[in-house]
């Protein structure tokens, strides 16, 4: 006869999987997600972005790039701060890959057209922890909206 003790139990919670140590791409994945929760609005059309740009730099297709940006969505939840993760990346990846990686966060911010104050700060945290300067962030961040504006079929004014 089971045991009141093992039949009240088997309501409780069981104890969550352990998540992995992050490397460079569950660092990145987990600030993308946290710049798109950072409005306390993480949209679909947020959580495909995620999963293209995962796509995009490592290479995913659609399904493993899912699973990777549901993992940092854990991660994110039992998050260490964002210089944590920036800095991971800063330790573990070169100076193009970082630039990749700074180009990928602008392009979450700027997803919906707005770069919203705290997703701003987030991007700007995660610069300096990266180990880039003002002015790469300003380049990716001008990159990123001229390829917006191409995609939408707007064109950049030319430059002086």
């Amino acid at each position: 006869m089971p045991s009141l003790k093992k039949f009240l139990q088997s309501f409780r919670p069981q104890e969550p999987a352990q998540l992995p140590d992050p490397d460079a791409e569950l660092a990145l994945g987990a600030l993308m997600v946290r710049i798109a929760k950072s409005d306390r609005e993480y949209q679909f059309e947020e959580i495909k972005l995620i999963d293209r740009i995962l796509a995009r730099i490592y290479g995913h297709n659609a399904i493993e790039a899912a699973k990777v940006r549901a993992t940092c969505e854990k991660l994110h939840a039992a998050a260490p701060e964002t210089d944590t993760f920036a800095k991971l990346i800063r330790e573990t990846t070169g100076e193009g890959e970082r630039l990749a990686a700074l180009e990928a966060l602008w392009e979450v911010v700027l997803a919906d057209g707005r770069a919203d104050e705290s997703e701003v700060r987030i991007v700007d945290d995660a610069r300096k922890a990266i180990g880039l300067s003002e002015a790469d962030s300003d380049e990716a961040r001008a990159r990123i909206e001229a390829r917006l504006m191409t995609v939408a079929g707007v064109s950049p004014d030319p430059q002086p």
